[in-house]
């Protein structure tokens, strides 16, 4: 029996328009066999989380580089929460300063990678957190 490939949504939550690194990190995750879905560019908190929701991925990863990660990470926490999808697995990437690291984490965000990460640490990470 087959076992449905992991369905990961990539997001690019705020103003920031480079997602390159976004980019990257979904190839990599597709290439490991699990099923992409890029948002694009710009996207809201609620944009992203109906994204999840209806794409019903069982993983979200963000990038940021605009340095909003503190407002807009734990609202798109909060909307998880409120949409009954706060079991997806979230890590985030991008320029996150080691000291907003914690206060991340405390929302639930399950990893922050940050730039020079070698994406099969992260491949290894979801492989890892959603078998734990």
């Amino acid at each position: 029996m087959n076992e449905a490939p992991i369905r990961v949504v990539i997001a690019k939550p705020g103003l920031d328009g480079h997602d390159r690194g976004a980019k990257v990190v979904a190839r990599a995750l597709r290439d490991s066999g699990m099923e992409v879905i890029y948002t694009g560019l710009r996207q809201t908190a609620k944009q992203i989380v109906a994204a999840v929701v209806q794409e019903d991925a069982r993983v979200l990863g963000m990038s940021i580089l605009s340095g909003a990660h503190n407002q807009i990470f734990p609202e798109v926490m909060r909307l998880l929460k409120e949409q009954g999808a706060d079991d997806v697995l979230v890590f985030a990437g991008g320029i996150i300063p080691d000291e907003d690291i914690p206060g991340l984490k405390a929302v639930g965000i399950r990893e922050i990678f940050q730039p020079g990460t070698n994406t099969d640490d992260i491949v290894a990470f979801v492989h890892k957190a959603l078998t734990a």
